[in-house]
């Protein structure tokens, strides 16, 4: 009813539900009568997606047909945060060596969070090549093709797979040109220059041999080397 709020579940829907450390869509729900936020969305038991709704007007029944509405800017946040954060997998071990894995990874509409296993902390020198590496291939623009295939098939394909993650027989393959192939489940761009810009906020050690990194790609990147140019405009 009105001013509660519930899980909703529907036979099929366009929102993603939180997964693979990537935050479930918002958005709204819209229906004859009545209309609600949806704040969140999650996976539950075999595959089911519920969406956390907030009823604005009116009263949400079972049966009822509603239209569902993902906030796009949220969204693309996401998709650009998690496509970056796979450039920045490859350019990490591009930089530093193959010796570096995901440990662990947040993606969110306005920042990025990866944890990656290394030996030491990273110079400031190591940072720039860094985001000089990801940058680069941000304006190479490239499509991002994916693909379903085998399990097995993909990984002899050269796809990364995360240690510990349960995957199905059949997965999802993000393939970005030659630099970088992942299974993954989660939304992205559509190129690479979707993205536009791609910063590194800090690099700080989390566990023994293990990394984190936080960055800020697309508009919350674009925002934030805007800040910093007021700051110097300011000190000047």
């Amino acid at each position: 009813g009105e001013s509660e709020s519930g899980m909703l579940a529907t036979d099929s829907t366009p929102f993603y539900a939180e997964s693979g450390g990537q935050f479930g869509d918002t958005g709204r729900v819209i229906w004859t009568g009545g209309s609600g936020i949806i704040n969140d969305t999650i996976s539950k038991g075999d595959g089911y997606t519920f969406h956390k709704v907030f009823v604005e007007s009116g009263k949400l029944q079972k049966g009822m047909q509603v239209d569902l509405q993902v906030d796009k800017g949220e969204r693309y946040g996401c998709a650009a945060n998690h496509t970056a954060t796979h450039l920045l997998h490859s350019a990490l071990q591009s930089v530093l060596g193959d010796h570096v894995k995901q440990s662990g990874s947040l993606v969110g509409p306005e920042r990025l969070r990866f944890d990656f296993t290394h030996f030491s902390p990273l110079s400031a020198e190591e940072v720039k090549e860094i985001e000089k590496v990801v940058n680069g291939e941000i304006r190479k623009n490239v499509s991002l093709i994916t693909d379903l295939m085998e399990r097995e098939s993909a990984m002899d394909a050269g796809a990364t797979a995360l240690f510990g993650e349960k995957y199905d027989e059949q997965v999802r393959v993000v393939s970005i040109g030659e630099f970088s192939k992942e299974l993954c489940g989660g939304t992205h761009v559509s190129s690479t220059g979707e993205i536009g810009v791609f910063k590194i906020l800090s690099e700080t050690g989390i566990a023994a041999g293990v990394r984190r990194i936080e960055a800020l790609a697309g508009e919350a990147a674009f925002q934030y080397l805007q800040q910093i140019g007021n700051v110097c405009d300011e000190l000047c």
